[in-house]
């Protein structure tokens, strides 16, 4: 049988929204309204169309001129939203460097969201406690996916090659490890039943103690980034500027009112954490979280994400993902307290195959390489 021909062009933001919404879910960096997030960055959606002219496919592009250079990055953040394992991935992939390239690009890095290995809540603990294990992977996952590894080979025969990861700009890339919860199905007391007892008593703490967990909305934000930047200071990050996150609220609610949502939760009158929440289809996402060290006691950060598992549950969402974790499962590792707070909501530990760039100048894209490895 014939291999299908497809052919990327530019697609309208009502396509792209819609051609995700009839696939169910996609990254919520993959539809067209986080291009307004992201004003350095020049956007464009993509469509795959088949010899029949049907749309079988959907990206979104973000241009970044490399500095002082007049040619740009072409990235497709956790996208495009493709047939990965298509076993002709390569007539996939072909039109898009294509494309890109005429738009000046020198090179062209996506996300397959592939997922390859995972391990389960007491895997994670195992691999902990053992001084043996220094890195999850040293461990053995509770399940892999073979198609993964196949999908490597594809990429590399195609002369497709690992990106490069760094800090911000550039080299921010999309997280390898993230932590997710299934909650598909499940009703709320029994994925309340699968959280560590710790997590189970710290709720109830906050039940008791009358913490209050509320919707906010844009005129909240100000609030939020507030403990966004204590949290920054204490954690030792830079924080994002207020009108970051007024612009994401402005350009995501407007795609859907629902794309968005804003958490605080208060005792006694005082906001003491705060976090943002993002939905695409039946993936619901923890996107920033923020809180203070005043009364920690009360445990308002437990509080606030059963809440949101819980209004996750109620839109009908298949995954509750916590994002980004440590690899390392070492004591040293000062993720390593992020990691065990997730792992406590029970759920699994998801690793994908990352990111992969395709040099369309390879001298530009040795220069990117050293850039990113200064940063």
């Amino acid at each position: 049988m014939a291999s299908t021909t497809y052919t990327v062009a530019p697609i309208s933001a009502r396509q792209h929204r819609d051609f995700v919404a009839e696939r169910g879910t996609a990254s919520h960096m993959q539809v067209p309204s986080w291009g307004g997030v992201k004003p350095d960055w020049r956007a464009e959606s993509l469509g795959w169309t088949d010899g029949d002219g049907r749309l079988v496919g959907a990206g979104l592009v973000l241009y970044r001129p490399l500095p002082k250079v007049r040619r740009s990055l072409a990235y497709l953040p956790e996208g495009p939203v493709i047939d990965w394992h298509a076993p002709d991935l390569e007539r996939w992939l072909e039109p898009l460097v294509a494309h890109c390239k005429g738009q000046g690009a020198f090179a062209v890095r996506v996300g397959p969201r592939v997922e390859a290995r995972a391990w389960d809540a007491a895997a994670v603990k195992d691999a902990i406690a053992d001084p043996g294990v220094t890195r999850l992977g040293d461990a053995e996952p509770s399940r892999q996916d073979p198609r993964a590894g196949e999908v490597e080979e594809r990429l590399r025969a195609a002369r497709w090659r690992p990106a490069r990861s760094g800090a911000d700009g550039f080299g921010a890339g999309q997280p390898r490890f993230v932590w997710q919860l299934p909650i598909e199905g499940r009703a709320p007391e029994d994925i309340l039943r699968g959280f560590s007892q710790q997590w189970r008593r710290n709720v109830k703490k906050a039940e008791n103690a009358g913490v209050k967990v509320v919707r906010g909305d844009a005129s909240d934000l100000p609030e939020f980034h507030r403990l966004y930047v204590e949290t920054a200071e204490r954690d030792g990050f830079v924080p994002r500027p207020l009108g970051y996150f007024q612009r994401m609220w402005d350009a995501l609610t407007a795609e859907d009112p629902d794309r968005m949502r804003l958490y605080l939760a208060s005792h006694d009158g005082d906001v003491l954490s705060a976090a943002t929440m993002l939905t695409v289809g039946g993936h619901v996402w923890y996107s920033y979280g923020a809180s203070t060290v005043l009364r920690r006691e009360v445990q308002p950060n437990n509080a606030i994400q059963w809440q949101m598992v819980q209004d996750a549950c109620e839109l009908g969402a298949s995954v509750y993902d916590f994002r980004g974790i440590t690899d390392t499962v070492e004591e040293s590792d000062p993720h390593l307290g992020l990691l065990r707070f997730k792992s406590g909501a029970g759920g699994e530990a998801c690793e994908n195959i990352g990111e992969w760039d395709f040099p369309v100048n390879r001298v530009l894209h040795r220069a990117l390489d050293a850039y990113l490895s200064r940063r």
